[in-house]
């Protein structure tokens, strides 16, 4: 297999939105086929929302952060200590998907725009046939490398929801509910998956044949967790375990980041924290908070409340698919309060986000820096606060687990992930995070 371990999104530039490239008109929606952008749904190189430039971004996040409880919910539910499985497709999602990027499935290949998610194994794509799927559909029966699987293949033990005959042996089929009232119903399958240039065969996935209720992503999802069925599992050596993103900014309408396979091309000079492991959920990325800092002030946050816990599932993840980062109550608590003590005038409340003052202030807010196990990551001032459609206020852009969910799972979300390379070593169980802009 010809491998490009390097593949590194054309990052699409504002010079050209409006103007003659090389005597032609510029779009800014066209990429070669090894592209691998990293692409914002609501963005307008996004197939899957249809582009509204007017609305205010902070409104769409608005939008995007009501679905987090949700999420957080999800992510929570992952951690409680039970058998560890490895579905090939999720229970339980949410459909938070934000960012997707450009694959193909089969031979010749066919396009599809699909979900990043760090946190989960699933690799799924709506099929032909398909009852209550979007128009988009796998068609298998014009892949010459197609092959659905039966009930004997190792994979399907590893599926739950699995309908499979008592005597002999017939199709690997599930079902699984899927966010709040949707289902879907799949059938193990393999074929050739191709990112950018590289061409990864028998690729195991989840064909499927009907859904109902609205909260599947449109065209599938690509999970780049670390259990037994995720990308970087199924590839081996190809990509020797290690990827990366750049995010771009929510504000970034017409911008794409990057995602990056294997270990050539990734950032030389990185600094990075251990990667710690749940063997109740080896899927999800822990990491080691150890402390929070804003301004110059180390918040005052009980250890206990921090700690990795793999028989509770305590700790604190990197997550792709929640859009703001939620501490437990009492670590956001002391955050925000600190926060509020290093600001000035009257404070408001705008949606998810607790803590509005007026932006004639924002000068004087303060940083907020991420404690890790050998790395202090301050945020940019953009991946800390958030504006009002109307500029005027400005707000902390992190917020509390749900009341209604019993967690003791802190998320570092992708709005904190914004304009940062964020590399997934997990053959030397490390996370690296440098500064880069993705737009």
């Amino acid at each position: 297999m010809e491998h490009s371990s390097n593949i590194l999104a054309t990052l699409i530039f504002f010079i050209c939105l409006s103007t003659a490239c090389n005597g032609a008109v510029f779009d800014p929606c066209s990429s070669p086929e090894s592209d691998l952008s990293v692409i914002h749904i609501y963005g307008k190189c996004s197939p899957l929302v249809s582009p509204k430039p007017a609305t205010s971004w902070v409104d769409t996040i608005l939008t995007m952060a009501s679905s987090d409880p949700k999420r957080v919910s999800y992510l929570s539910s992952l951690v409680s200590p039970k058998p560890a499985s490895a579905p090939i497709a999720p229970g339980q999602v949410i459909n938070t998907g934000n960012y997707v990027v450009r694959v193909k499935i089969g031979t010749p290949g066919q396009l599809f725009f699909v979900v990043l998610d760090t946190s989960n194994d699933a690799a799924w794509f709506p099929c032909s046939g398909c009852t209550g799927c979007s128009s988009t559909l796998f068609a298998s029966n014009a892949s010459s490398t197609y092959a659905s699987l039966d009930c004997s293949v190792p994979e399907c033990t590893q599926v739950s929801g699995v309908s499979c005959p008592t005597v002999g042996s017939g199709s690997c089929l599930f079902n699984r509910s899927y966010g709040s009232g949707s289902t879907l119903s799949a059938t193990l399958s393999r074929d050739t998956l191709t990112l950018g240039n590289d061409a990864i065969p028998n690729y195991a996935f989840g064909c499927i044949h009907a859904v109902s209720g609205g909260s599947i992503p449109p065209q599938g999802l690509l999970g780049l967790g670390r259990g037994s069925m995720s990308l970087l599992s199924q590839t081996g050596s190809v990509y020797s375990g290690v990827f990366s993103y750049c995010l771009p900014s929510f504000k970034s309408y017409y911008f794409s980041g990057s995602l990056k396979l294997g270990p050539v091309g990734q950032p030389k000079n990185i600094r990075t924290t251990p990667l710690l492991k749940n063997p109740h959920r080896p899927s999800l990325y822990y990491v080691n908070l150890t402390g929070v800092s804003v301004g110059r002030v180390n918040v005052a946050i009980a250890p206990e409340l921090l700690a990795f816990d793999p028989s509770t599932g305590a700790g604190t993840i990197i997550d792709s698919g929640t859009v703001i980062t939620r501490f437990v109550q009492p670590v956001y608590n002391s955050i925000r309060d600190e926060f509020r003590k290093q600001i000035t005038g009257a404070i408001s409340s705008l949606g998810a986000f607790d803590t509005c003052f007026a932006a004639t202030n924002e000068e004087i807010a303060p940083a907020v820096t991420f404690h890790f196990t050998g790395l202090d990551l301050k945020l940019p001032m953009e991946n800390v606060l958030i504006h009002s459609s109307s500029g005027s206020l400005a707000c902390l852009a992190m917020a509390a687990a749900p009341n209604n969910v019993n967690s003791v799972l802190n998320v570092i979300a992708n709005l904190q992930q914004q304009n940062l390379r964020i590399l997934f070593d997990t053959v030397n169980s490390r996370l690296g995070i440098a500064r880069e802009l993705c737009n």
